[in-house]
């Protein structure tokens, strides 16, 4: 895709004072500008992806509840518990 031009009206103090700030790191305005619409459009592409994958996650979830796929609390704790116990008994001993 070729270059296409973006127009739009600022604020003149707002123009001046970001020249100033883009020309003192020895950049344009220009090319600020470019760099904080690609970094926008690549954090909007991360948020939709994570979103997506969020939904996925939690689908597989809600399908292996549906299925009856579960694990009880008490069996999950109990579980925990004896891991807690044995890091503890390790710690204890100085490993």
């Amino acid at each position: 895709m070729g270059d296409a031009t973006f127009t739009f009206r600022i604020d003149g103090e707002l123009k001046a004072a970001f020249s100033e700030a883009a020309k003192a790191q020895d950049r344009t305005g220009a090319q600020l500008l470019r760099d904080f619409m690609r970094e926008y459009v690549k954090e909007q592409r991360e948020a939709a992806d994570y979103d997506a994958w969020f939904r996925r996650e939690a689908q597989i979830g809600i399908d292996q509840a549906n299925a009856g796929l579960m694990i009880p609390a008490e069996d999950v704790e109990a579980h925990f518990a004896e891991r807690r116990a044995e890091l503890r008994a390790r710690l204890a001993a100085g490993e």
